[in-house]
């Protein structure tokens, strides 16, 4: 494997791992108080472009990293979503 590819999966797991983290925390805490929807939909809007992006220029790394991290976008959005349902009184981020 060469360096660049070495430094690039590095840099995806860090990120990656840091996004499911904050996602993971948001879920076992029981609440999503000041999180705010936007944050999963924008993030949801972007990875789906970088996804494209990604696929079109045929780059592995990015197109791995960006599912990853739409597929952790949907999660935080679902569980926030979970989250309001569940408290209607807790407050919006």
């Amino acid at each position: 494997m060469r360096l660049q590819h070495m430094i690039g999966w590095a840099a995806s797991a860090i990120l990656v791992v840091t996004i499911l983290t904050q996602v993971y925390r948001q879920w076992q805490q029981g609440s999503s108080k000041g999180v705010s929807k936007w944050l999963f939909v924008g993030q949801m809007a972007a990875s789906s472009g970088f996804f494209a992006y990604s696929w079109l220029i045929h780059d592995t790394v990015f197109i791995v990293t960006n599912l990853l991290m739409l597929l952790g976008a949907v999660l935080g959005l679902a569980i926030l979503l979970w989250h309001r349902e569940r408290n209607p009184d807790e407050p919006d981020g």
